[in-house]
């Protein structure tokens, strides 16, 4: 079994979802021509002649790509992009204010300084990283009392060596913050 095969979405979830399974869509797209096609073409096509949602499109049209060598994992078409999470023990408006106020997030993440675009309090932040190429996405979610979630969408990197890196330092980040609130 393939590394990609033993992490997708089994094949009786996909079949209650889709009525095919991996097998008959991996046909159906290769009859198609898929491994020719652009990601937005496959997606499209499964869309439009299948009946599914937009997600499943897309599920189906990333797991062709990623079975057939095509893309790999964590690959979008601007790039990698890896994601991380958690779940803290403090309030919402305090874990946005150590994303972002300057200096408290150089003392807690240990964060060069990156560049803010836009920001929506105790919602999101969008960022440049501070390589100047690369983009984040943080979002802040409730959850209860006293708890958020902070998730962490870190776009646009060149090269799986350094999405995978990247995935590293968010989840590591993301614990010592946990640390600290």
């Amino acid at each position: 079994m393939s590394e990609t095969a033993s992490k997708r979405i089994s094949d009786s979830a996909v079949r209650s979802k889709t009525k095919r399974t991996w097998h008959e869509w991996f046909s159906i797209l290769d009859e198609a021509g898929a491994r020719k096609l652009t990601h937005k073409y496959v997606s499209s096509y499964i869309y439009k002649n299948y009946n599914l949602s937009h997600w499943w499109s897309q599920m189906i049209t990333v797991t062709y790509e990623q079975e057939r060598g095509l893309r790999t994992r964590h690959q979008r078409p601007d790039g990698y992009s890896v994601s991380a999470s958690k779940v803290l023990n403090c309030p919402i408006d305090r874990v946005y204010n150590y994303w972002a106020d300057d200096k408290l997030r150089l003392k807690s993440l240990d964060m060069n300084s990156i560049t803010i675009r836009k920001a929506s309090k105790d919602k999101s932040i969008r960022a440049t990283w501070i390589d100047g190429e690369t983009t984040l996405e943080v979002n802040f979610y409730e959850k209860g009392n006293s708890k958020s979630q902070v998730a962490v969408q870190h776009s646009k990197i060149v090269n799986i060596e350094e999405a995978v890196r990247m995935k590293s330092y968010w989840k590591d980040r993301l614990q010592r913050l946990a640390s600290i609130v």
